[in-house]
């Protein structure tokens, strides 16, 4: 008997947030209620307990040197403009700390002692996201560094002194390291450069003398560095076929090197001072090949002696678990609660294709077991960013599609992370028809893998929307149907009407109003809506603050106009995405059954013929 789309929408999950400054608790980030909130649980084992409970999804950790103490950030119904607050972590005594609702407060780096956080604001002119460091003591916030332009607060250094900073730069896939030296009151260039680099925020040292941090500085991929404070210079000291990140704990005694191999995550953890191997984490899976391994949200007890991370795959819901540094003993934490046996959910495969040009492009595929060589209708999900990348997680819309007899085939189309600085740079301005490219050629690859490419439909979100939007489209003769969820319509709309904090940032990768507008229209789906010819499902948020609500309403009335089967759903208690599991358990049992009748269609047409 096949299992309802709410059995797979209703799954929960849990995800490692934090330790509790003793390291005897674990923060842990679950979707019980429907949205994520915040429980606990001791190490040792025992039962998630409560913390928060609202209606909007919350995030936060534990304060250091407090007992029992959350920072907690939330926003009002998508609408990204994050307020912070302390809880109790019984639940209790919620009270703002930061609460000016028309601007929005990013949190960053704790110092050791609890007094204060950083955070980044837009609050001085709603665009510039300045640092600013806040003492809980007094109540007080002090503006430390605002040069313009985007930046976040990092971490702290372990003696209070220094602060972290990232600042975009005006160029696509560039940043800078700063340094705030918050005695002196001064900023100090960690990364000056000519080339395009990605820098990370710094992971100290115990002794506040230097600390790690991953760069791509000279090169296609990151490495890791090493910079020492005193005299204000870094070095490159481990370099890796695949892009890394550093994390670190309190003590500085280890330091961890995460590597992104083709979408899958490896652990090794090393003495900090020395950079001894002290040998691989040996995450779930392991053992039983490379493609069980996906592991994330790395994060250590202020000792250094646990460290936690959420670990999930195509088939497997995300759960918590603890390592123990000393004695290598793994375990479970979290089990959360599923009506689906294991032998329903499936996980991926990767494969690879080239593209028009010859391109090397990753994609996993999802299909059970049992259809292996069946030729099966097939939904292309195209990932969102586009400074982003599909991994084999778990999904339960794309478990419910192979339950439902598709194959699911989700690619890292040019323009993805994960590949090095080239790959990423290969879609960007004038480049950006080419990643549209790639899913032509995805198209024709499909036969070669035992997929029916005369079903294929698209499904994508945010930029993966407008991929959607541009494959129909552009491709019009190769998609049956599509689900667009907020996704991007028109290049010169969107760049108009997008919030004024990400206009400016979105153009270093798109293209600008000043210099590129008669392209940028000349790219939008909407200005070939007359060519689009296949059934259309949209999804979008009143709230959404990255793509207005207008992008979903534009394209809707254009198929409407045409006679096109279009169907829009729109939700006004959200934002760029469904957080909330009563929306969702809306939206995708329609996305799903609109998809079943626009592709059984195309299939009677087909023996028909």
């Amino acid at each position: 008997m096949p299992y309802p789309i709410s059995a797979f929408l209703e799954t929960k999950s849990a995800m490692a947030a934090g330790f509790s400054p003793d390291g005897s608790r674990l923060l842990v980030a679950s979707n019980i209620t429907g949205t994520n909130q915040l429980y606990q649980l001791p190490v040792g084992g025992g039962d998630l307990a409560p913390i928060t409970a609202f209606d909007e999804p919350v995030s936060g950790r534990y304060l250091p040197n407090h007992d029992g103490t959350l920072l907690i950030q939330m926003d009002a119904g998508g609408n990204e403009r994050h307020q912070v607050y302390l809880i109790d972590e019984d639940g209790s005594n919620l009270r703002p700390v930061i609460h000016e609702p028309d601007f929005i407060f990013r949190a960053g780096g704790v110092t050791r002692d609890g007094r204060r956080f950083a955070y980044a604001s837009n609050r001085r002119n709603g665009v510039d996201f300045d640092i600013y460091i806040h003492d809980l003591e007094s109540g007080e916030s002090e503006m430390v560094f605002a040069p313009g332009g985007w930046c976040d607060a990092s971490r702290f250094s372990p003696d209070g002194r220094y602060l972290g900073v990232i600042r975009l730069s005006e160029r696509n896939g560039d940043n800078d390291l700063y340094l705030i030296d918050t005695t002196a009151g001064a900023a100090i260039h960690v990364s000056p450069h000519d080339d395009d680099a990605y820098y990370s925020g710094p992971t100290w040292l115990g002794d506040s003398s230097g600390f790690y941090f991953t760069t791509d500085q000279g090169g296609d991929v990151s490495a890791l560095a090493r910079y020492d404070l005193a005299s204000r210079s870094w070095e490159y000291v481990r370099e890796f076929e695949w892009e890394a990140d550093c994390y670190g704990d309190q003590a500085g005694r280890h330091l961890l090197i995460a590597t992104n191999e083709d979408g899958y995550s490896r652990f090794e953890l090393f003495e900090a001072a020395t950079l001894t191997s002290l040998g691989e984490v040996p995450v779930p899976g392991a053992g039983v090949g490379h493609g069980a391994i996906r592991v994330h949200d790395p994060v250590f007890s202020s000792d250094g002696g646990k460290l936690a991370f959420t670990w999930t795959s195509g088939a497997r819901i995300p759960e918590a678990w603890v390592y123990d540094v000393e004695s290598h003993d793994l375990r479970q934490l979290t089990n959360s609660a599923t009506d689906l046996p294991e032998n329903v959910l499936v996980d991926a495969e990767l494969q690879h294709f080239h593209s028009f040009d010859g391109e090397r492009v990753s994609a996993y595929i999802f299909r059970a077991p049992s259809t292996d060589g069946a030729s099966l209708p097939v939904v292309v999900s195209v990932h969102g960013g586009p400074e982003a990348q599909y991994k084999p997680v778990f999904d339960p819309v794309v478990q419910y599609l192979v339950h439902s007899g598709y194959a699911v085939v989700a690619p890292n189309v040019r323009g993805s992370t994960g590949y090095g600085k080239r790959f990423h740079h290969l879609d960007d301005v004038r480049l950006r028809m080419n990643s549209v490219a790639d899913l032509g050629a995805l198209h024709d690859w499909l036969p070669t893998i035992g997929l029916d490419r005369r079903r294929a439909a698209l499904f994508g979100g945010s930029y993966g929307g407008f991929m959607v939007l541009a494959g129909l489209a552009f491709q019009p003769e190769r998609w049956a149907a599509a689900v667009d969820i907020v996704g991007i319509s028109n290049w010169v709309t969107f760049l108009e009407n997008t919030s004024a904090w990400r206009r400016q940032f979105r153009e270093r990768e798109y293209g600008s109003l000043q210099h590129d507008r008669e392209f940028l229209e000349s790219i939008s789906p909407l200005t070939h809506a007359d060519q689009i010819r296949a059934p259309l499902f949209i999804i979008h948020g009143t709230n959404d603050p990255r793509v207005p609500v207008g992008e979903a309403r534009q394209v809707h009335q254009a198929l409407f106009e045409r006679e096109i089967p279009c169907e829009l759903a729109i939700y006004d208690d959200e934002g760029h995405g469904l957080m909330k599991l009563k929306n969702r358990l809306d939206a995708y049992p329609r996305a799903v059954a609109f998809l079943d009748r626009a592709l059984r269609e195309v299939a009677v047409a087909g023996s028909e013929r």
